[in-house]
């Protein structure tokens, strides 16, 4: 260590900066400056995106829109404190400008996967085939939209899974939204023996329909003859209900109308083969 750092004519911080320089110290304070400037940084970048979040300029956009470029600043903030924490440590950004102007190429047949993941999530949010509680059917899976962030869109299945998807693959599938109206149509198909009365069975159907309020009355439900089976005569029942309602109205009334149907004698037959032998 430099005798000036023991002269008793060097003030405190003039001492200070001789022990910071020693290069031993300065690499260990470099890495603690950088190491706070990660910890720090990251959790302001959070807490910014989570301000914007709750902004009036926020609170005017579509809630779909409004995460969507909460994910995009919170990604921005990060990309710029570790850069930050990068300098700090002693490396030239004019270094990372020429690495990255060298295997640009690469780096782009490397990210073109991510890309169209971001390009997808962009469209998502400006074509808005659904939005945030949205329950949609997409790429082979379906559940409850909880997250568009820039890659991925995340769904909630009925039975509690979280299913991510790329958005690459969103934008360029079929997408069924079954949240988008408020009322969803039920068609309930049973079979009746061609021993029992249609006009029974009509009667029966329409009285179920008729006593569950959740189902609408307008439209109103309807009963039709579907199919002359082998073994059955195809019957429909079609009812409205609201959206909500669908899957307790679904179930509901498959075990109210099999009750009925038991109640008024009218047989759901199982599949019979009739065998003739002749001599």
């Amino acid at each position: 260590m430099s005798n000036l750092f023991l002269a008793a004519d060097v003030s405190w911080w003039e001492r200070i900066n001789i022990f910071i320089s020693q290069p031993v110290i300065s690499i260990v304070v470099r890495i603690l400056a950088a190491f706070l400037i990660l910890l720090i940084g990251l959790k302001i970048a959070k807490f910014i995106a989570n301000r914007y979040e709750k902004s009036k300029a926020a609170a005017k956009l579509n809630k779909t829109v409004r995460n969507f470029l909460k994910n995009v600043i919170k990604i921005v903030l990060y990309v710029a404190v570790v850069l930050c924490a990068l300098i700090v440590l002693g490396f030239e950004l004019s270094v990372f400008s020429a690495a990255l102007a060298s295997v640009g190429v690469t780096v782009g047949l490397a990210l073109q996967g991510g890309l169209s993941n971001i390009a997808g999530g962009v469209m998502v949010v400006a074509f808005k085939p659904f939005e945030l509680g949205d329950y949609v059917e997409a790429a082979g899976v379906s559940g409850t939209v909880t997250d568009i962030g820039i890659f991925y869109t995340t769904l909630t299945t009925p039975d509690n899974k979280k299913v991510v998807v790329p958005n690459g693959t969103i934008s360029n599938t079929v997408v069924t939204n079954y949240s988008t109206h408020e009322t969803r149509r039920i068609d309930f198909d049973f079979t009746i023996s061609y021993n029992a009365s249609i006009d029974d069975a009509k009667r029966v159907l329409m009285a179920c329909a008729k006593s569950d309020e959740r189902i609408l009355s307008d439209p109103a439900p309807a009963v039709m003859i579907t199919s002359h089976g082998e073994s059955a005569v195809g019957i429909r029942l079609r009812v409205w209900v609201k959206n909500s309602d669908y899957w307790d109205v679904n179930f509901a009334m498959q075990e109210l109308v099999k009750r009925t149907f038991d109640d008024k004698g009218i047989e759901i037959p199982y599949n019979q083969l009739d065998v003739h032998i002749s001599k």
